[in-house]
């Protein structure tokens, strides 16, 4: 059985990450910063000491790069690069500040882009973090840093990934995907990778 590490995995479980995820082929280990969602490592991104090094075969990692600060993220990427085994694999969403700038742009900082499970959610929101989590002090929400399709891969590949694959969806997502191995990989890996792992 291989062994997916979910990072930053907050209340969610393996259902909640890819389809290729969910499957009895995989394990699921859950670190998380917060220990009221009862993760199995209680962690950062940027120091997972409690995981070995070459120990799993894939990352997931949801929505959590950019509660980072700049000069973290090349220090959580280069854990991630160290936990991995040497063929493994992560598989990275976060927002995406392209498209969320185009309302920006159209003065809509405050209007409604789209409907979540937690409610309405507007440009400052994806921007800054979640404003009604943050009111109830859970700052763990709050956005650092963020991310182009450009500078999400150049982050990738040079913090030492490979071999990279990446998408932007526009509204009514506003996110980024992007799968990104320890070693090369052949262009139908990646190919096989990416119809597992980013959603249809």
């Amino acid at each position: 059985m291989k062994t997916l590490l979910h990072v930053g995995c907050g209340p969610a479980k393996k259902e909640q990450t890819t389809q290729g995820f969910n499957t009895s082929a995989w394990k699921e280990l859950r670190l998380d910063i917060n220990p009221d969602v009862q993760p199995d490592i209680i962690g950062t991104m940027t120091n997972m000491s409690a995981v070995e090094d070459a120990s799993v075969d894939a990352i997931f990692s949801s929505h959590n790069i950019e509660h980072l600060y700049p000069h973290e993220v090349p220090v959580a990427l280069k854990e991630f690069l160290r936990v991995l085994k040497p063929d493994g694999f992560l598989v990275i969403t976060c927002p995406d500040l392209k498209s969320v700038a185009k309302l920006i742009v159209e003065d809509k900082l405050f209007d409604v882009a789209y409907v979540s499970p937690a409610g309405p959610i507007a440009p400052i929101d994806i921007l800054y973090g979640h404003r009604p989590q943050l009111a109830k002090g859970n700052l763990y929400m709050a956005h650092r840093c963020g991310f182009t399709l450009n500078a999400l891969a150049g982050s990738l590949q040079g913090s030492g990934f490979k071999s990279i694959a990446c998408i932007a969806r526009g509204a009514p997502f506003f996110d980024l995907w992007a799968i990104a191995s320890k070693d090369e990989k052949m262009k139908t890996e990646m190919e096989a990778q990416v119809r597992e792992h980013f959603p249809g």
